[in-house]
């Protein structure tokens, strides 16, 4: 085990309300699996490969050319540096940013008989307002994040189950780092570049420290279910997806 690696980065498993893994083995292409990392929850991937066979294809389509290089990982960049937005270009135009709002309205009936009087009625304005989604087309969503506060995953799943609760989407894709990105990893890049390209004082694996996106901070957060209902299904980049890197020997 290496010795830098933060107690907060062990890798807890899904556990048992997570879809299992030889259905998604079922529905994802074998040359994606050995890239990236899937893990489904309430039957995402089935409801995207059987229901939205065409966005399901783009997406399968925009994994497959995904590559990225050990230069784009040590340049400077949070969440939409170059590797969020290498992803998100990889969509047709028919994928947009979209923030939801809505009211509600309020009303009080008598419990008891088919007594339609209204007791009361008020509508709660903004009842959802603000939760935004990186790429929305029709009724499937996805949220990408590279390197991002941890806390930002409780914003895009909580967006997840408002769209969802609201109807407006029926399945929610997060991109992300996968758990094999792990200290060992980051170490193996050597130093951050800065803006000029020159190598920096500090070490890449410091850019991506215990409070920052990844997999393990993500899959335990759709164990406790913060994505409400919402399906989701969570897709994590490898090293295998690095064009350029060798494993340490």
């Amino acid at each position: 085990m290496n010795d830098d690696k933060d107690a907060d980065d062990t890798f807890q498993a899904p556990g048992d309300i997570a879809d299992p893994a030889d259905r998604i083995d079922g529905l994802i292409p074998g040359d994606l699996r050995n890239r990236f990392e899937f893990y489904s929850y309430r039957n995402a991937a089935t409801i995207l490969a059987h229901s939205y066979p065409a966005h399901f294809s783009e997406l399968t389509s925009a994994l497959r050319d995904f590559s990225i290089t050990t230069e784009m990982i040590r340049r400077p960049g949070g969440s939409k540096g170059p590797i969020a937005t290498l992803f998100e270009e990889a969509f047709s135009d028919g994928w947009r940013e979209v923030r939801i709002s809505a009211d509600l309205m309020v009303r009080l009936h008598p419990a008891k008989g088919r007594d339609d009087t209204v007791l009361a009625e008020y509508v709660r304005e903004g009842y959802f307002d603000g939760h935004r989604i990186d790429l929305l087309n029709g009724k499937v969503a996805i949220d990408i994040e590279w390197n991002s506060k941890d806390q930002t995953y409780d914003r895009d799943l909580y967006a997840f189950g408002a769209f969802y609760e609201a109807g407006a989407i029926d399945v929610g894709v997060i991109f992300t780092r996968g758990v094999a990105m792990d200290n060992t990893f980051f170490h193996s890049l050597g130093p951050i570049l800065n803006k000029d390209g020159t190598e920096g004082s500090t070490m890449t694996a410091a850019k991506f420290g215990a409070s920052t996106t990844g997999m393990n901070k993500l899959l335990y957060r759709l164990e406790a279910g913060r994505n409400g209902g919402c399906p989701v299904l969570a897709i994590g980049i490898t090293p295998a997806c690095v064009i350029d890197w060798n494993a340490p020997s």
